[in-house]
């Protein structure tokens, strides 16, 4: 049996998030304005070809796989990207209060949407927000820092859309922030992990540092339905 988080989108959506989901038992994928992720059973090309018969015109989504996929020939792949996933594997909850620390809500999406379009650590919409946890550093009234929650095969929780301001960094304002990530996860009686680019070096001295260990390698590809 393969661990869930061999295929950690499906089976959030089959269990954290069952209630965010559409799809079929073997096909998931998020509501569109919360986020474009599609959870494949075996990733295979029945799956992909349920996915394409299930979906609304003009669809894109993201998935992710251990190993390289063929995409069927309905489907245009935009990209890939080759990843490390991360498990946190820290022995203590991290000792920190928070105080400068803001939990973000939807009074903050616009603020939070432009600093994602500039940092790119991943989509992120209109109701993104849904998944949870978004807290962030704001410095002159202005957001800076931000991380918060995103894929939920239970009892595993992603942390997610890690960014922060080209003014700010080197501040010390993601290592803050993941900490109290962490701290909130563990708390729950939750296990952190996250994913990210393979290429990104600094993210992962930062997650190592935290306590996080590559657990495994995943590629995403992003894909999108061509009409027949």
């Amino acid at each position: 049996m393969e661990h869930v988080l061999d295929n950690p989108i499906y089976y959030a959506l089959t269990s954290g998030h069952n209630h965010l989901a559409k799809g079929v038992e073997t096909v998931k994928y998020y509501n569109e304005d919360i986020t474009a992720f599609a959870g494949l059973k075996d990733n295979s090309q029945e799956d992909l070809n349920t996915l394409y018969q299930i979906s609304p015109p003009e669809s894109l989504f993201v998935f992710f796989a251990k190993t390289p996929v063929e995409i069927p020939e309905q489907w245009k792949l935009l990209t890939h990207i080759d990843m490390f996933q991360f498990i946190f594997r820290g022995v203590k909850v991290p000792d920190t209060d928070g105080a400068e620390l803001t939990d973000l809500d939807q009074e903050y999406v616009a603020e939070m949407i432009d600093l994602v379009e500039l940092t790119k650590p991943g989509p992120f919409l209109s109701k993104t927000i849904e998944l949870s946890n978004y807290t962030g550093i704001f410095v002159n009234g202005k957001l800076a820092s931000m991380a918060g929650h995103r894929f939920f095969p239970s009892p595993y929780r992603e942390v997610s859309a890690v960014c922060t301001h080209p003014d700010h960094l080197g501040k010390g304002y993601s290592f803050k922030i993941l900490q109290e990530q962490i701290k909130r996860i563990l708390l729950r009686n939750e296990i952190p992990f996250l994913h990210v680019r393979n290429d990104n070096e600094a993210a992962i001295k930062l997650y190592q540092k935290l306590g996080f260990e590559i657990r495994t390698d995943m590629i995403a590809y992003v894909i999108k339905k061509e009409a027949l």
